[in-house]
Parts: C-alpha cells; structure tokens; sequence
C-alpha cells in the first residue's frame, strides 16, 4: 500500500507543473507569432509602398472618425501625384523648412536632435521643438498614429529605418508631400494648391510654396491663402532659405 501511495505523488507533481506550464506555453507562441506577423508584414507594406501609392493612412482614418463623432460629414479630399508634376519650389521648401539635412542623413538628424533636447531644457517644455526629420514624418503619416507616445516613437524609428533601407530620398519626399495633412480634410500638395491657390502643385511659385509648408506645423489653424502676420515672417524665412539651397538633386 506505502509503495502504491508514494509511486503516485510524482504522476500528480507533474501533472501540476505541466498544468503551469500550458498557459506560458500558450503565452509565448502567442508572441511568437504577433512578431512574425508583426515584422513580416511591416516589411512587406514597406516595399511594397515604395512601388504602390498609399490609399490612406491612418490619420486620414482618424480624422474621419473625429468629423463624424463631431457631427459633421466625414471630410477626405487627395490628389495623388507624381514628383515629376510637383514643382521644384515645393520640393524645396519641405526641405528646406522641415529638414534641411535631408539629402545627406539616414533618416535621423543627431544634430537636430540634440539641439532640440537642449532648447526643451531652458524651456522647460513649455515651447517644444521637434526634431522629426521627413522621413520620420512619412514613417508616421503612412503606418502610425499623431498621439505621441514612446510606443509611437519606437515604432517611428522602426519604420524610419525601413524606408531609408529600401525607399530612395525621391520616393520618401514623393509620399510626404502627397499625404501629409494641409488643412480640415485636405491632404497632399496636389489638393492643397487647388484649393487654397486655385492652381496644380505643377505651377507653385516660390511665395506659394513656402506659404504652404509654413502651415505643416499647424495645418487645421492656419490658411495660406489668408496669410496671418506669423505666416508672412515664415514665408519670408523659408525663401531666403530656398534661395541658399541651391539645385535640388536627387
């Protein structure tokens, strides 16, 4: 009878401890497969938007959401275009306006950055510059969401780091200005210079296009075509800008 009785002791041990381990065991296939998933989809969506155009992005999604939560009718109004049919001044004044290092980095400006943390510092966060290069901007406006948060962040440089792996800077600057936010509803150069200028992103003067990427800090509160005091000091800042770059190339 003792033989029987302590025999059965260690079947019923195990049989605990592998009762334990089923839920862990469950647990990490689980994350197992969310990475796989995870990373072999982002990388798939990447390469292939560097050959298909977007259909939208989740701030286009969100923004919709929003109108509709406000009572309001959902707004979306985009223009795909071409780099070949976006003028040159416009090219230039993202560039110029919102990251100047644009052609030499690999997706992130240290110096910019450093600068940055710096003036946070001795503002105490009160007035917060950013240091978000364009293309960790287009990593954001394609696959993320605008809330900040280290989440966003981290998946930010991932993203980043993609693009700048397998997009040429052509193609990074080609998405930016097609799907970056330029008003209520309104993304990309090509919609914005029709409605705000009544004329294609083809045929932007040097005032317009620096008019225009004077509002990207601030898209849904500022109108080109209405020039606030702030915006003209902006638009003259950006040509003088645009007129030290020199000749774009790719």
């Amino acid at each position: 009878m003792t033989s029987k009785s302590t025999s059965s002791r260690p079947s019923k041990a195990k049989s605990r401890v592998s009762k334990k381990k089923k839920p862990l065991a469950f647990i990490w296939r689980f994350i197992k497969y969310f990475l796989v998933f995870f990373f072999g989809s982002s990388i798939f969506f990447v390469i292939l938007y560097r050959f298909v155009n977007p259909p939208v992005t989740p701030l286009m999604l969100i923004r919709s959401v929003e109108q509709v939560f406000d009572g309001e009718k959902p707004k979306l109004a985009k223009q795909w275009m071409p780099m070949e049919k976006i003028s040159e001044n416009l090219q230039i004044a993202a560039i110029v306006a919102e990251d100047d290092q644009f052609m030499s980095h690999h997706g992130f400006d240290l110096d910019a950055i450093e600068k940055a943390q710096e003036h946070n510092k001795k503002t105490n966060g009160k007035r917060i510059r950013g240091a978000s290069t364009i293309s960790q901007q287009t990593a954001k406006n394609v696959f993320l969401w605008p809330q900040r948060s280290w989440l966003r962040k981290g998946l930010e440089a991932y993203f980043t780091v993609l693009i700048e792996f397998t997009w040429p800077k052509k193609r990074i600057l080609e998405v930016y200005l097609n799907v970056i936010e330029m008003g209520d509803g309104l993304y990309g150069a090509e919609k914005a210079s029709q409605t705000y200028f009544r004329k294609p992103a083809s045929a932007l003067s040097r005032s317009d296009a620096a008019l225009l990427v004077a509002i990207f800090p601030s898209p849904l509160t500022m109108n080109p075509a209405h020039p606030t005091p702030y915006l003209l000091r902006r638009e003259s800042s950006i040509i003088q800008n645009m007129q030290n770059y020199g000749k774009l190339e790719y």
